[in-house]
């Protein structure tokens, strides 16, 4: 039995999860971060929280003798994907990212590229006056300074009590989102300037579709570096990968 532990942060890991439990021969545990009130839970295994840093993984990895981490979190959570890297190669298993390809300028798209999110909150002063903020909750205060503009931030939960938050207005709500819904609400809200992650995948691409239609700007931030080792751009290739890994058993 090869012992799978899937490191989860984005809406791909319930397929993962789904089509590795379909495999014979493989058992699958998968880890979330746990930053939201109510994620999805993929089916089978889940655990829940950090390991604390990379000692504490290493330390679950020999306890659980997990054989393959397969790092299938968001792309910006280059935190624990640098520690999943360094603990897989203490542990002595194979590491695999799921690393879905970030989305592409396109003609048409007004994109403002910067590197991180102190970054883009520096390219919005004197260029915007009503922002879509959809970085999530963890970093709105790089915003709060910017108190000439309006925010509309869209998060899964509320920030904590004791966050100050730019001026606007908080819009709790999970994707993925349609295009007829981004449309509406640049257009209710009047916004000029959408802040973005480049995330990749199709569940919140629909808003730099309609800001493409709307002739509205992108500040864009774009992905953190990634650790070294194998990668795959999609679930069907790391189900592949893994199926190598079964056979050479």
């Amino acid at each position: 039995m090869l012992r799978v532990l899937i490191l989860g942060g984005t809406s791909d890991v319930a397929q993962l999860v789904s089509r590795i439990n379909d495999i014979s021969g493989i058992e699958a545990i998968t880890s979330l971060a746990g930053r939201t009130r109510e994620p999805v839970l993929p089916t089978g295994n889940v655990r829940v929280g950090g390991f604390g840093g990379v000692t504490g993984l290493v330390e679950y990895l020999q306890h659980q003798q997990i054989d393959v981490l397969i790092d299938a979190t968001h792309p910006f959570a280059n935190h624990i994907s640098w520690n999943g890297a360094i603990a897989a190669t203490e542990a002595g298993i194979p590491r695999l990212l799921v690393n879905r390809p970030p989305w592409e300028k396109l003609l048409g798209d007004h994109w403002i590229e910067v590197e991180n999110i102190t970054n883009a909150a520096a390219a919005l002063e004197h260029q915007a006056k009503r922002v879509f903020l959809t970085i999530g909750r963890q970093e709105i205060s790089a915003f709060t300074h910017l108190q000439e503009m309006w925010f509309l931030m869209r998060m899964i939960d509320p920030p904590p009590a004791n966050v100050i938050t730019p001026p606007g207005f908080v819009l709790c709500d999970r994707g993925p989102f349609n295009l007829e819904n981004e449309r509406e609400i640049l257009t209710h809200h009047q916004i000029d300037t959408i802040v973005s992650k480049n995330s990749g995948g199709n569940a919140t691409y629909p808003k730099i579709i309609a800001a493409r239609e709307m002739g509205i700007k992108v500040v864009m931030v774009n992905r953190p570096p990634i650790p070294p080792g194998e990668e795959v751009p999609d679930i069907e290739s790391a189900v592949m990968w893994l199926l190598d890994k079964v056979n050479l058993q």
